[in-house]
């Protein structure tokens, strides 16, 4: 049982004005894991004033670019050497599986180090050459205060995408997160807090829905920077609009992965059991659309129904585990819901199907779920159900293929693959969408990750990610 009765405000741990505390419980078997204090508008108010503050008056926005980022290195240093804890703590609070909480702690090392990269190398300070006779330089500098919202299916590597790039360019943050991560929250606030940031740079506040509201609407707030739904996104963006505040949207994504009709199968369908299922189906860059030529459709489905049977379901503290649990009740239920919808909507159901997996009742589990014979009109091929259910999706010609893909109001990732490079390259760059892997690379964190249309606004990692938090001053002489 752990148990954190005090909010990080301002850099310290400081009494919440509500005393009463979460029962945080494992989606594995409902029982209570721990028990965290919950941040009100209230403590939202401290925090931001603290911001603020530090902002306008402190050391940090005016310390040297090589101090800020000697501190980040110590904050990245704090968090390799408590990895096995992070990985499982974020099991136990989320339900991801083991080999994805301890296989993602490397992932936010490499995160860390391409921001790193890119400050080190960053233009704070540019003389341009001009055909007028002054002399102009212009400046890159911090926004201000920054409302960092983000959402529950992966904390630590939301937090540190906005954080580090936030605390690099020398703004101060007010960290929102969910209240089930409030026990691994309350655990990078403890790193935040050895990496000796002066008082005021960052708090980190676990609030439900209503505060969230309140802090990015709050008039001391320069910029939001927000990971979640796109209905959550559309929102924050009216706000930020109506305030004129600068904003950044990772939101969510249908992502189709394309099997060119030379490709390997075998190694097509290995690869999406990553792409497809991480993080048991509860990711925005999950290709969950399998768009298969005709000719080798039947191929493609059997091959994924194998894939997804063999597939452990189960307790993720488990090594054998490769899905785990929903987070919540209503998330199992979601889910649950839009397989009914599948199979209402007349797409044949491969394997899986809206039952509970025999012996898994107490937990929030789901049965892995194929879809075929599945139009891209279909709910279950438009709506992001986030979780593990997958449609395949038949194509005659590469330009179908295309077609379909792009049919999406979603645009954040995808995949390609092809015995060919060169032609899954030309497929890849037909695509509207923030990212696309070829035969299964994964994201580079030195490259612009966001996405098209209502996927976002904005980008993280590396240099353009670094972009996103500061203001361009120009100065002539």
């Amino acid at each position: 049982m752990i148990t954190y009765d005090r909010l990080f405000i301002a850099g310290s741990w400081e009494a919440p004005s509500d005393p009463g505390l979460l029962d945080i419980r494992s989606p594995h078997d409902q029982s209570v894991i721990g028990r965290a204090a919950q941040a009100r508008p209230a403590d939202v108010d401290r925090a931001v004033a603290a911001a603020r503050a530090a902002f306008d008056e402190g050391p940090w926005p005016r310390t040297a670019p090589a101090d800020r980022i000697a501190a980040v290195r110590r904050l990245n240093a704090l968090r390799e050497a408590d990895a096995g804890r992070i990985a499982d703590l974020f099991s136990a609070e989320n339900g991801s599986a083991a080999w994805f909480t301890r296989a993602g702690q490397p992932g936010l090392t490499r995160q860390a180090e391409a921001y790193l990269r890119a400050a080190e190398t960053f233009g704070w300070e540019e003389v341009l050459d001009s055909d007028s006779a002054a002399r102009v330089a212009v400046r890159r500098e911090p926004v201000g205060v920054v409302a960092a919202v983000i959402p529950w299916n992966s904390p630590f590597s939301a937090a540190l995408a906005k954080v580090i790039p936030a605390l690099l360019a020398g703004n101060t943050v007010v960290l929102k997160v969910s209240p089930e991560n409030s026990l691994s929250m309350a655990l990078l606030a403890g790193l935040l807090e050895r990496a000796g940031l002066p008082a005021g740079v960052v708090s980190v506040l676990p609030a439900d829905r209503e505060t969230s509201e309140y802090l990015v609407s709050h008039p001391g707030v320069d910029k939001i920077s927000f990971t979640g739904s796109t209905g959550a996104g559309r929102r924050i963006a009216a706000i930020a609009g109506r305030q004129l505040k600068r904003v950044s949207l990772e939101l969510g994504g249908k992502s189709a992965a394309i099997i060119l009709p030379d490709a390997d199968v075998e190694r097509a369908v290995a690869g999406l059991k990553f792409a497809s299922l991480l993080n048991n189906g509860e990711s925005c860059i999950a290709q969950t659309r399998v768009l298969a030529p005709r000719a080798r459709y039947e191929e493609v489905v059997t091959a994924l129904k194998d894939l997804v049977e063999s597939l452990k379901v189960g307790d993720p503290a488990d090594p054998d585990t490769f899905i785990g649990p929903m987070i919540r009740r209503d998330q199992q239920q979601r889910v649950r819901d839009y397989i009914e919808v599948g199979i209402m909507e007349g797409a044949r159901l491969v394997t899986g199907g809206p039952d509970v997996p025999p012996g898994l009742e107490s937990g929030n589990y789901v049965t892995p779920t194929v879809f075929a014979d599945v139009d891209n009109s279909m709910r279950i091929a438009r709506e992001e159900i986030f979780g593990p259910v997958l449609v395949v999706i038949p194509y005659d010609d590469e330009d179908e293929a295309v077609r379909i893909a792009n049919d999406s109001e979603y645009g954040l990732s995808g995949g390609v693959w092809s015995a060919d490079e060169a032609r899954a390259l030309e497929v890849a760059r037909r695509l509207r969408t923030g990212t696309v892997g070829v035969n299964g690379a994964s994201v580079s964190f030195d490259g612009p990750f966001g996405g098209y249309k209502a996927s976002g606004i904005g980008r993280e990692y590396g240099a353009v990610g670094l972009a996103q938090y500061v203001e361009h001053k120009t100065v002539t002489v």
